[in-house]
Parts: C-alpha cells; structure tokens; sequence
C-alpha cells in the first residue's frame, strides 16, 4: 500500500489529514521535527508528500526543489496563499499539484488518488501480473467489458459503468477476497468521489440484476474487508 508523508507545522491538520486517509489503506507520518526534514524524508522514502508551503525552518518551495535533487517523488502542496501566481510557483518549484486552505478533505483524496495513479498506474502491482481481458468467462458467466453487458445462459443484461467495472474486478479474482479499498480505487474517477456508500449501492445493484439467474448470492460479503465471487454458483 502507498505510504504519504505529511509536512506540515499544524499538528491538527496534519493529523486529520492521516485520520481520515489511513481508512483507505494508506499508511501515513507527519512530521513533527523539521530541523531535519531532508533525512525523513530519505529514510522514510515515501510514495507521495503532502507539503506545506509554510513551514518553521524554511519554505515549502525552497524544501520542494531540494528534494527533487534526489527524488520524482509526486509532492502535493497545501498553502493559504490562494493566487495564480503562487500556484504557478509551487509548479515550478517542482510540485504536482496544489491545493488552498482551507479545503475539503474528499478532494485532498482526490488529488492523492490522481498523483498516485499518474505516477505508479492505474491498477495495484497484483493486477498488472495478470491481463487486462475484455471479456471474462466465470463459470458460464461472461463479462462483456466493450459492450458493458454480462451473459449467461443465452440472455444478456446490461450493466453502468460503475457495475461493469465492479464486477470485473470482482470476477477477475474469483475465489479470492477484494476489499472494500480495492473496489473503491477501481469506481473512483476524476469527474466523481466514490464513498462506502456509492460501493455498497453499486454491489447491491449488481447483485439484483444477478439475481434474475439466481446468481445473487455468487458475490459473498466478507463483513468489514470486501466481497468475494464464489465459485460454487
């Protein structure tokens, strides 16, 4: 899982920052020496940095262009200061993106999820071992991923977006457990913030349209982790 590095002064931000991305399976540190930052960062060797343009020790830009001596390492920074002109500076100081405060937390996720997916892929290290197929056969149940329909025994039914991509996930690794955290990176996309709920409406839709083959108990539930396709349909 991607570990995130937090540099900011604000104890209170910065820990409210990692309370609410460590449910999504990232592993987080804040700061709290910044005498040394550097070095932590160098041990630490984090995935992505949320930076703070303001900072006890020295500027946020200045830490910034240090750090890309040695490192491509994706750097979001967050700063009061709102106007063109210091965003066009945190770029070219060597930052990915830039985000004003005060902010709303979903879209500190957003950010996050986008530097990581532009910067180490779309899909996990497990899924890239395996191929991406158009179309998958579980079972006699076929997945249709151009045409987004599934199949079985002759009768077609059509699925969104959301559902197809799903359920894919789901019967890619049939028989195995996907978290919840898995499915939640597979729906969210730049346009829409995909919460619990937004999964649990989209697991339950796929479920009924299931449901028609008395397929709807082949996705099982692990309470608290995530679904799995059980191949005894």
């Amino acid at each position: 899982m991607h570990q995130i590095l937090i540099v900011e002064d604000d104890l209170k931000i910065a820990r409210k920052i990692a309370s609410f991305l460590i449910p999504y399976g990232y592993t987080v540190r804040w700061i709290i020496d910044f005498r040394n930052v550097l070095e932590q960062v160098e041990e630490y060797q984090p995935d992505l940095i949320v930076l703070d343009v303001n900072l006890p020790s020295q500027d946020g830009y200045t830490l910034c262009k240090q750090i890309r001596l040695d490192s491509k390492v994706p750097i979001l920074f967050l700063s009061a200061r709102s106007s063109d002109m210091e965003q066009i500076f945190g770029m070219e100081s060597g930052g990915d993106d830039y985000l004003t405060k005060p902010f709303q937390l979903e879209l500190l996720l957003a950010k996050v999820r986008a530097l990581l997916r532009r910067s180490y892929g779309e899909l996990s290290s497990m899924n890239q071992q395996k191929p991406f197929l158009a179309e998958l056969n579980v079972n006699g149940l076929i997945l249709r991923l151009d045409q987004m329909e599934m199949v079985y025994n002759g009768e077609t039914i059509s699925l969104t977006k959301n559902e197809c991509k799903l359920l894919h996930l789901i019967l890619s690794q049939s028989g195995k457990v996907v978290t919840r955290e898995e499915c939640l990176e597979r729906l969210w996309d730049e346009q829409h913030f995909v919460d619990d709920n937004t999964l649990t409406v989209n697991v339950t839709r796929v479920r009924k349209k299931l449901a028609r083959w008395g397929l709807d108990h082949a996705i099982e539930t692990k309470r608290g982790v995530g679904y799995r396709w059980v191949n005894e349909t």
